[in-house]
């Protein structure tokens, strides 16, 4: 069976063993070609959680992520919110979060929040969500919040373009 798949064009599906299939090969590194910039996003990264709950950081992490389609940042955040504590049902069922009894009305606004400052182009941040936001969230903790939510759509980006790929496990 061949895919039509434009990164995977030609290639052969392995045979019916189970057997994972290999992640496309990274693109670029920006660690090693680029430094400088790597080392200052590694900065960005620590500035933008000073001060957030590190559940709430990865719930917003893994949301972002996964509306981005990063792969390498939702497992890494999936991976870093339960060794913090999170919960594996709420972090599968972010996608549908608006459906689900679990998580808080604060949990709710940085959720919200995150999807619009991801999806600026689908309506930018409107009045209402980002004023729900300021209601749960002091104003150092909200801009916190947003620079943590910048922060992890920059990384997303580098991740998505150079085809990042998490380690099979």
């Amino acid at each position: 069976m061949t895919t039509t798949n434009d990164d995977t064009a030609g290639a052969t599906a392995p045979a019916a063993t189970g057997a994972p299939v290999p992640a496309p090969a990274q693109r670029i590194s920006l660690p090693d070609l680029a430094p400088d910039f790597y080392r200052a996003m590694s900065a960005l990264e620590r500035a933008s959680r000073q001060g957030v709950d590190p559940v709430l950081a990865e719930l917003v992490k893994v949301h972002a992520s996964m509306i981005n389609g990063c792969a390498f940042c939702i497992d890494m955040h999936a991976t870093d919110g339960l060794k913090a504590g999170e919960q594996n049902h709420r972090l599968l069922s972010l996608p549908a979060w608006r459906e689900t009894p679990w998580f808080t009305a604060r949990e709710r606004a940085a959720l919200a929040l995150t999807e619009s400052v991801t999806l600026l182009t689908e309506g930018h941040v409107p009045d209402a969500v980002y004023d729900e936001a300021a209601a749960h969230f002091a104003p150092a903790e909200l801009a916190q919040l947003i620079a943590l939510i910048v922060t992890i759509n920059a990384w997303n980006r580098i991740g998505v373009t150079s085809r990042l790929s998490p380690a099979a496990k």
